[in-house]
């Protein structure tokens, strides 16, 4: 009944609890140059990084950020690639930009799932590493 929600999941990353907090091998959120919140409101909750909504009208801001930055290619990976990766690569592909997809900092709720965004997002015209010397060959355009 949740009508910006794509699924609703069993809680996880609640804020305030362990399960929020990033790895201790990242950075602070206050130390990247744009950190997105997401999830942290039960009724705006859809998959993809860029719009808090289904719609696709209340944007996280993520796609402005890079377009005023010049950024014309975002690497993406993450968890879960069939479902907010897949998503996320989709938004970013639809708003011109153009998507690199990770495979080795990706992982899927399924193997067939994971499977079947894979061959999605190349048929939306992302491209698809899977080793660093393939990312960087990409990097290089």
């Amino acid at each position: 009944g949740l009508a910006h929600a794509d699924v609703t999941w069993v809680s996880h990353c609640v804020p305030g609890t362990e399960g929020f907090t990033l790895l201790d091998e990242l950075p602070a959120p206050y130390d990247y140059d744009y950190f997105i919140w997401k999830g942290v409101e039960p009724d705006l909750h859809p998959y993809g990084a860029c719009y808090h909504d289904l719609h696709d009208k209340l944007s996280t801001g993520v796609i402005e950020y890079l377009k005023a930055h010049g950024v014309a290619r975002v690497i993406v990976g993450g968890l879960a690639l069939d479902y907010c990766v897949k998503t996320t690569a989709l938004q970013l592909l639809k708003a011109g930009l153009q998507v690199v997809l990770h495979l080795p900092a990706c992982r899927g709720i399924s193997e067939e799932g994971g499977v079947q965004a894979v061959d999605e997002l190349l048929k939306a015209g992302a491209h698809i590493s899977r080793t660093r010397e393939e990312l960087a060959l990409i990097a290089q355009g």
